[in-house]
């Protein structure tokens, strides 16, 4: 166990050991909860990155072969650009 102490400020350090095992860096972002009997949790969110990469490609098994919607978005945008004159 490792025990930690509440500063004037309502802060904490988080202790070396745990940071590294849990991957927590400065900007990490931690959502804090009580269980029903009174357990303080904190659990580390993933960095943007590490989301970026699991959404990445989400949603292309319905999409169908060859599709290219990133593509059909830049020239749709482009087509209502040159029809509003912008172009």
């Amino acid at each position: 166990m490792i025990t930690t102490t509440v500063t004037g400020k309502n802060q904490i350090t988080i202790p070396a050991k745990l940071a590294k095992r849990l991957d927590i860096q400065p900007g990490t972002r931690i959502v804090w909860s009580v269980s029903e009997d009174g357990a303080l949790i904190a659990q580390p969110l993933p960095h943007r990155g590490v989301l970026a990469r699991r959404a990445a490609g989400m949603g292309r098994e319905w999409l169908p072969e060859n599709a290219d919607p990133v593509g059909d978005l830049i020239r749709e945008r482009a087509g209502e650009d040159e029809a509003e004159g912008l172009a």
